[in-house]
């Protein structure tokens, strides 16, 4: 049997495994490479946001940068939504479109957040909005008004203001991180001495499931992520790993060792008995349902070595799916399920790739080593995984074709197990 250093956690957490940071810590976003055809765009610093608890403009300029898909335009000075609006001379700045906007806080001690999107092309108004919300939820605000801009530019829905989990390390304690897709603000979920793994977002948002060892051995639990409650799914004889929902919240699919080597079973989400998918005697782990629920993408070595395979939900044939390389692990689906990603090992290095389902073969998306835990976006446009960087695991966002990647950094904890949650919050 094949054996792994621990960062392949995911793999050999069918078999064994290891597993968070300060609650307070903060984020910032490093943005580097080059984007193809991108839409030149220019946020104007919001009149009167230094009343606001976060720089609305500033959030909004990192989300649409992060997507790759925008150019950002210097603004001087700050405009609101009742500016008059010079259409030539922001076209002489080089930009095609312009959002502008206010913060006024209300005597109730809410904030009145108000903007509006012009389309300088066309020369007309695309957009205006008014959002009330409390100091805490200011941040939500941003990415809100991000989304508008990014839709109605592009015709797509926006993800910055889905949220994201990962497990963090710091020293000897771990913790479940819920957070804004940029990775700031958000709760911890649950902390623990010993590891924690495997978080998956149910299809609505509302649960995590996840693998915890705080009985000293692996087991799947399941939480709600607002009020916290949680209750145990699976903690049968030997390992439970790896869950994954199916795409309509009514089952999970899980690696279990109950019967001595790791297969895969279908569990229903109120509990029951698992019903057995895989028939090998090789190590079958890792499972992720397509979009339409019919088949399971998996990781097994039945070949020898681990490679990513596919068979239907109702039961039948497996079949190989990357055939690049030797070691190929971490399977993730895009959400139209033409795009399959994993990571590789080449030589020493472990690098993302994605894989055009349709045919064709895989191509590597990064530069660095020690890539792991790739999960799309739920538009598909985006990746959130994890790498290495001055000695700690750190959350990477990137395009799908690695032209722009986003490095979320933290001091003094390692990020590991990103899973990117879906839209509607």
């Amino acid at each position: 049997m094949f054996q792994a250093p621990w960062p392949r956690r995911r793999f050999v957490g069918a078999l064994a495994a290891t597993a968070a940071l300060p609650a307070a810590a903060q984020f910032r976003v490093e943005i580097t490479g080059i984007g193809g055809t991108q839409i030149p765009v220019a946020i104007a610093t919001f009149r009167d946001e230094t009343l606001s608890p976060v720089p609305v403009a500033a959030v909004v300029r990192a989300d649409l940068q992060r997507s790759g898909l925008f150019r950002i335009v210097d603004v001087p000075g700050s405009f609101d939504e009742s500016s008059r609006i010079n259409i030539a001379e922001w076209r002489g700045r080089g930009a095609d479109a312009l959002a502008v906007g206010s913060v006024m806080r209300l005597a109730d001690g809410r904030f009145d957040v108000r903007f509006k999107l012009w389309d300088l092309v066309k020369g007309e108004e695309l957009v205006g909005q008014s959002h009330v919300a409390v100091a805490a939820d200011m941040r939500l605000v941003a990415h809100r008004i991000a989304d508008s801009i990014y839709q109605n530019l592009t015709g797509e829905r926006g993800v910055f203001a889905t949220r994201i989990a990962y497990v963090t390390k710091a020293g000897p304690r771990f913790q479940l991180h819920v957070t804004d897709a940029d990775g700031e603000g958000g709760q911890i979920a649950l902390a623990s001495p010993d590891p924690i793994i495997s978080p998956a977002w149910s299809p609505n948002g509302r649960e995590l499931a996840y693998v915890s060892f705080e009985s000293q051995k692996a087991v799947v639990w399941l939480q709600d992520v607002q009020s916290g409650q949680r209750r145990m799914l699976a903690n049968f004889r030997g390992s439970n790993s790896a869950p994954a929902w199916s795409p309509d919240g009514r089952d999970l699919a899980l690696t279990l060792s109950r019967d001595a080597v790791a297969q895969i079973y279908l569990m229903s989400r109120d509990g029951g008995a698992p019903r057995r998918l895989t028939q090998s005697q090789a190590i079958d782990t890792e499972p992720v349902f397509t979009p339409d629920g019919r088949q399971i993408y998996f990781v097994s070595d039945r070949g020898g070595g681990p490679q990513v395979y596919r068979m239907p939900v109702a039961g039948g044939n497996a079949e190989r799916v990357t055939f690049g390389g030797s070691y190929n692990i971490s399977p993730a689906i895009s959400p139209d399920g033409r795009t399959l990603a994993f990571v590789t090992r080449q030589g020493g290095a472990f690098k993302l790739m994605v894989q055009d389902l349709s045919g064709g073969g895989a191509t590597a998306i990064t530069d660095t080593n020690d890539d792991e835990s790739p999960s799309f976006a739920p538009n598909g446009r985006l990746l959130v995984y994890t790498s290495r960087a001055g000695g700690r695991d750190v959350l990477m966002t990137t395009t799908l074709d690695g032209r722009i990647k986003s490095r979320l950094l933290t001091s003094g904890a390692d990020m590991r197990e990103p899973a990117w949650g879906p839209f509607g919050r």
